[in-house]
């Protein structure tokens, strides 16, 4: 019967098996059969204990064989949601190149789910990165320099990063359910996920894209999966399930385990329910009578639930949906809803009455039990799940095909870290241009080449059983390469016009003092220094200095002194500017000399002291005296500090003998105030009295003072 579907839900405290068959895109329950281990054989979504556990699947498959007289050999079964990790990690990138191919950006992705993988297994210690099987991952946000972005195509900057999270299973999980299946007999057929079994048959697909809690509470512990945007974004579980409300009715009505389980399942259908405690009393609980008597169990399972739903999903979903036969609960949803701040019907239990496209048996519980198994029937007819072998670099690995699988996830499976298959890049040249340290960078490293199957291909490739795939490391990149021409870009000579002559201004590039041309191909260590007139200033110091004489002579005592003009004069197309002028095309330059060239301007480069002086104190306040220590005559006539000079003035410089400086001099350079003064005064020099004709030295405290 090709069309009958054979799934298990092996859980915490049983093992249930559903028969369905595909009918014209409907489906029809055939068969179920649940059957209870004698003891807890699973913790946690792992099966603890094989042997047990496979005996358990032995009779369920023998139970629904002997009913529909069949034979049973493949089976789709679900692994727990709470045994997933998920990891957040991200891989950068330099853009000295600008990322041009979609291939490049998966590269990068790769590198942060191996990223991910790796703190994964330092999270877990005493695992490998074989340990855990990656069924997928998302991309969170793409960076450009920390700033986010929409795509990393043709962007400039510095840096390109990725951030990303990844889910991974333990493989142990897979390989025990293997085992256990195998010793019943059977073979998988295909795998699922728990929480996306229970979504196939729940949520329509284009309801998907909303925020929901889906709740599977079971025996022993209470499943969290959270939807968003399309896609389960996040799993959990707590250890508080079923289990607690039961044992809680048996310590209040002193009823054994399994009477408190019928009890609960039937005061939730019926409303009331009426049991005979250990002591042989007959009681009648009603359903208002269990809520407030168990008030405080059905608080902490809404409490730990709630907790998680919130750790997992940040705040509170749009809705919170309730499977599983801890689901039923008695006023479970409400709670709930309390505790997430959400209306009450945002919180819901749903049972196989609220499944489409499903025909069911009559005799099949319409409760939440069975909304799990039936999924994992459903999923793995309409998205089964494979193992598939292939090898990479001649290793055979098994991988878990719980999506499409490409070459990308092969490599990730087997360890390898793309970004380090990489070529190494080109050795860098380090030199100098105008004093400061530049560094060229040599080229880039080749990505690696991927063959599938002999044939050139990209990460992206989808695979199929028995596949090769090989890895070739890329080739190394050159050593930095480049001319001087290469190094400062394309530059126009500007045309200017200086004495009737055309002058074409463009960069002089020096390399170790020597003058090289655009040709040049740079090596490491060199000096580069860069000269690039751009200023009227610049071009006279770099262009006409050697065709301009801004000096001009003048005779002292009948010798030569070449002076210095104080300033120079620019002018450009007939308008004086500054020194800082920037030239533009076809300017017209003229360079004056600055007339006022003085008597200062020559005892200054003569190194001499126009006046003989010194610095003394006055009443508190410093005064400087001075006289004349050098006459400068021209023709005759004596010059001031401030008289003009002109090319080939014949002067004479005489020093003149100067004499001590006394008190009295000190009287024509301050100001006394009389006012209200009268009766005599002192005068004191560094605090003894003294005369106005006495002798003062520089440094000296003077002083007047009014007797």
């Amino acid at each position: 019967m090709e069309d009958l579907i054979f799934a298990l839900d092996i859980g915490t405290r049983s093992v249930t098996g559903i028969l369905l068959r595909n009918e014209h895109e409907r489906y029809k329950l055939v068969d179920y059969y649940m059957k209870e281990y004698k003891e807890r054989y699973m913790k946690d979504g792992q099966i603890h204990h094989v042997i047990a556990v496979s005996e358990v699947i032995q009779e369920v498959k023998n139970e629904l064989e002997k009913r529909q007289h069949l034979s049973l050999s493949r089976v789709s079964v679900a692994a727990a949601g709470r045994t997933l990790k998920t990891m957040t990690a991200d891989a950068d990138m330099s853009l000295k190149h600008a990322v041009t191919s979609q291939e490049a950006v998966r590269h990068l992705e790769l590198t942060a789910v191996h990223h991910a993988q790796e703190l994964l297994t330092a999270q877990q210690q005493g695992t490998g990165p074989n340990h855990y099987y990656c069924v997928g991952y998302s991309v969170l946000r793409y960076k450009i320099d920390g700033e986010e972005i929409g795509s990393l195509i043709d962007q400039n900057g510095e840096n390109a990063s990725v951030e990303i999270i990844a889910t991974f299973l333990p493989k142990v999980v897979v390989e025990s359910l293997l085992a256990a299946l195998e010793r019943a007999n059977l073979e998988m057929e295909a795998l699922t996920l728990e929480p996306i079994a229970a979504i196939k048959v729940l949520i329509p697909e284009s309801m998907r894209r909303l925020n929901v809690a889906l709740v599977d509470i079971g025996a022993g512990t209470s499943d969290i999966a959270i939807t968003d945007k399309g896609t389960v974004v996040a799993y959990g579980m707590v250890p508080v399930a079923g289990d607690e409300i039961t044992e809680a009715i048996s310590d209040q009505y002193l009823l054994d385990f399994k009477d408190a389980e019928q009890t609960k399942r039937k005061i939730v259908n019926e409303g009331k329910a009426t049991v005979a405690d250990i002591l042989g009393f007959e009681t009648t609980i009603t359903y208002d009578t269990l809520v407030s008597d168990i008030s405080a169990q059905i608080e902490n399972l809404a409490e730990a639930i709630t907790d998680e739903i919130l750790r997992l999903n940040g705040r509170s979903p749009r809705a919170v949906m309730l499977i599983g036969g801890g689901s039923l609960t008695p006023e479970l949803p409400k709670v709930i809803a309390r505790k997430l701040q959400l209306p009450e019907n945002r919180v819901a239990v749903r049972g196989l009455d609220t499944l489409q496209h499903i025909e069911l048996n009559e005799q099949i519980p319409k409760g939440p039990d069975y909304i799990t198994p039936i999924g994992i029937a459903i999923s793995a007819n309409e998205n089964p799940v494979h193992y598939i072998q292939v090898k990479v670099n001649d290793n055979t690995f098994r991988l878990f095909e719980l999506k499409r699988l490409t070459i990308g996830d092969c490599l990730v499976h087997a360890g390898i870290n793309i970004k380090k298959w990489y070529g190494r890049p080109g050795m860098a040249s380090f030199v100098k241009v105008n004093g400061k340290d530049v560094s060229i960078p040599g080229e880039l490293g080749e990505p690696p080449k991927i063959f599938l199957n002999g044939k050139l291909a990209s990460v992206d490739d989808v695979i199929s059983e028995n596949d090769e795939i090989t890895i070739q490391r890329g080739k190394d990149g050159k050593h930095a390469q480049l001319t001087l021409g290469e190094f400062i870009g394309e530059t126009s000579p500007v045309p200017v016009y200086f004495e009737n002559e055309v002058y074409k201004l463009k960069p002089e590039i020096y390399v170790n003092g020597e003058k090289k041309d655009s040709d040049y191909i740079i090596r490491d260590g060199d000096e580069i220094k860069i000269i690039q007139t751009k200023t009227a200033y610049d071009f006279i110091e770099q262009i006409v200095s050697g065709q301009w004489n801004h000096t001009f002579p003048v005779y002292v005592n009948g010798e030569e002194v070449q002076l210095e003009a104080s300033g120079t004069s620019f002018v450009v197309n007939d308008e004086k500017v500054d020194e800082d002028y920037l030239l533009k095309p076809h300017d017209r330059i003229t360079i004056l000399p600055d007339e006022q060239v003085i008597v200062e301007t020559l005892l200054k480069q003569l190194n001499q002291s126009y006046y003989h002086s010194i610095s003394v104190t006055f009443n508190g306040e410093p005064v400087t005296l001075q006289q004349e220590n050098i006459v400068v005559e021209r023709d005759g006539q004596s010059l001031s500090l401030q008289s003009p000079l002109s090319p080939f003035d014949e002067l004479t410089l005489t020093e003149k003998e100067t004499a001590d400086f006394i008190f009295q001099d000190v009287f024509r350079y301050v100001d006394i105030d009389m006012t209200g003064k009268t009766g005599n005064f002192s005068l004191y020099r560094n605090g003894e009295e003294t005369t106005f004709y006495s002798a003062i030295s520089d440094g000296d405290h003077l002083e007047i003072r009014w007797e």
